[in-house]
């Protein structure tokens, strides 16, 4: 760094914000493997009556499809997160001593926000992929879409209108985040 430049500063509150991603994506992975641990071959598993509304074995081979794509997109944003938590620990220096509870380091700034950006594409990825896993869910145990079942409708209709419009929110706060 030039003498007499202005350092760019990582604090704990990026080691903060960091750790939340790692958290959520740590629940959002053990949601996967517990739908993964689920038996969708089995015969008890559908509360549909009808035979022409019970799932296809196309669905049941999406559903573990979606789910191996989340857990692959949780990961993926998790170790991204981990590196630049570990990347601002590093980083540290007898040149920026904490200050109260303020943990100062030399970062390069570009690098963390694109850090960022790629956990939380990540996590983004990872949410849709595990919405439409939980998609094939509802349709293996209440019956196809196409069966009209309002059980069946119930349960995804809320599913695909909450998950877009919190991943919407948290689209747009991390830009927000990304241009300050």
């Amino acid at each position: 760094m030039c003498e007499g430049a202005i350092p760019k500063l990582g604090t704990t509150i990026h080691i903060s914000a960091l750790d939340g991603i790692i958290n959520v994506n740590s629940l959002f992975t053990l949601a996967v493997f517990i739908g993964l641990a689920w038996n969708p071959h089995d015969q008890g598993n559908s509360l549909s009556q009808d035979p022409s509304c019970i799932a296809e074995p196309k669905i049941v081979e999406d559903l573990v499809a979606f789910h191996v794509y989340s857990f692959s997109c949780f990961l993926f944003s998790s170790l991204i997160a981990l590196c630049l938590k570990q990347a601002i620990r590093l980083a540290k220096s007898a040149h920026f001593p904490t200050v109260f509870t303020l943990d100062l380091a030399s970062i390069n700034k570009t690098a963390l926000r694109v850090g960022y950006l790629i956990s939380a594409a990540g996590s983004v990825l990872g949410s849709v992929f595990l919405m439409l896993g939980l998609i094939n869910v509802v349709q293996i145990k209440l019956g196809i879409l196409g069966c009209g079942s309002m059980h069946t409708y119930g349960a995804i209709i809320p599913l695909v209108i909450f998950v877009p419009l919190g991943l919407l929110i948290y689209v747009c706060t991390v830009f927000y985040a990304f241009t300050r």
